[in-house]
């Protein structure tokens, strides 16, 4: 439970401007998730958060997850490395590697900011990707279409 709360956190705070833990501790309440405000402290206090000095927000610090150029770099590389073939299905997108180069590509496409993405499962040669519609799904295609042909 510790991980999936920890996780919804970082998501919470992500796309979210808090400025308190009750505030954090509510959002999670309308996540199904309970937490008392000593949790939250000590979650606060593991994953690094900090506030902002402009606004008193809650953010993840600096150096502890890629900026969005660093991400939107990998992903890039990791795609022209990595992707062999990409087929859509509705909202869905099905993504072919060589066996054993599926793990690398859905990392970096999980930590891609691309909010039309979201989230993957990757087995050793095939990722699923889901995106949020079929619109989002054709754009999600054509990019790494293009990314892939370099």
């Amino acid at each position: 439970m510790k991980s999936y709360r920890q996780s919804a956190i970082l998501e919470i705070v992500a796309r979210n401007t808090l400025r308190s833990q009750d505030a954090l501790r509510q959002e999670l309440a309308l996540l199904g998730i309970e937490a008392t405000q000593a949790t939250i402290s000590r979650d606060v206090k593991e994953l690094g958060l900090v506030k902002r000095a402009s606004d008193g927000a809650y953010q993840i610090a600096r150096g502890e997850f890629p900026s969005t150029t660093e991400a939107v770099s990998r992903v890039r590389r990791a795609i022209r490395e990595y992707l062999r073939r990409a087929e859509r299905v509705q909202q869905l997108l099905v993504l072919r590697t060589e066996p054993g180069q599926a793990p690398p590509l859905a990392s970096a496409l999980d930590q891609a900011p691309w909010t039309e993405m979201v989230g993957t499962v990757a087995g050793d040669d095939t990722i699923l990707v889901i995106a949020r519609t079929v619109r989002a799904a054709k754009a999600l295609e054509r990019r790494m279409e293009q990314w892939a042909k370099g």
